[in-house]
């Protein structure tokens, strides 16, 4: 009976690296393409570790999440100068950019939404001890911000786990659920239904697809319903909402910019 709940332990502490690392693809794919992040991404070694890890999550091959790792681009293929205008053209420099990158410009049932849901977003990450990183300016509503913090809880439950701590389990486990349910299974399929209408099977729609398959696949395992797929958008000329975090303080949060509290920076 030892052995079995060793074992049983083990292939969770695996299943949570796993998610893991599907996450850090997502971080690593929707932050502005440079030729470190498209190699770190796309390199063969890295796609081939990621169908792996979706082996490994999903042995009967549903969610198909392996069909659509393997239709990402290889980095020898990969065009960064190309992405790169692909990136600017839908994400733009703006929060409003063709399509919002941004979990608050998305529900536009609610005209002061935005800075309840950014305070939301700050007392998630800090309820972990996380601050956001000195000199970055991005928002924490960046859908690469999003997936890091999950990146980010799915390691902290391996570590739970290999120490055996029920309590720091439990904890993270809520974090994981909650977190799907009010911000990024909220907004990600109306992120990615616009995704795949403006760039139909292009790289940022592939990934789009790939994001929403595996997040999809999350809410059934943690009994999260997913968010709908025709959310408004929040009114553009609403200049009551200000674009800055509950701290009042301007944000930054794409991947390394969340660090423990304290002197060191991740």
């Amino acid at each position: 009976m030892t052995v079995n709940q060793s074992d049983a332990k083990v292939s969770e502490i695996d299943l949570a690296y796993c998610r893991a690392a599907i996450y850090s693809a997502m971080v690593l794919g929707f932050q502005p393409p440079t030729d470190e992040t498209l190699c770190r991404l796309l390199a063969r070694d890295s796609k081939s570790s990621l169908t792996q890890a979706a082996s490994m999550l999903y042995p009967t091959r549903e969610p198909n999440l392996i069909c659509k790792i393997e239709a990402l681009p290889d980095a020898e293929e990969a065009d960064r100068s190309s992405l790169a205008t692909r990136y600017r053209l839908f994400f733009g420099h703006t929060a409003r950019g063709q399509i919002p990158p941004y979990e608050t410009e998305y529900g536009n049932e609610a005209l002061f939404q935005q800075p309840q849901e950014l305070g939301d977003l700050m007392g998630f990450y800090r309820a972990f001890g996380l601050v956001l990183k000195s000199g970055k300016h991005e928002r924490p509503d960046h859908i690469s911000c999003e997936c890091e913090f999950l990146m980010f809880l799915a390691l902290k439950e391996a570590y739970a786990l290999e120490q055996d701590n029920r309590e720091m389990l439990a904890e993270t486990r809520k974090a994981e659920k909650l977190f799907l349910r009010d911000h990024l299974g909220r907004f990600l399929p109306t992120f990615v239904t616009q995704l795949t209408r403006e760039d139909p099977s292009g790289f940022y729609s592939i990934l789009g697809e790939l994001c929403l398959c595996f997040v999809a696949a999350e809410c059934v395992r943690l009994q999260v319903t997913l968010g709908l797929a025709n959310l408004g958008l929040r009114p553009a000329d609403d200049s009551r909402v200000p674009m800055a975090c509950a701290s009042g303080t301007e944000c930054g949060a794409m991947p390394g910019a969340c660090m423990p509290k304290g002197d060191t920076e991740l």
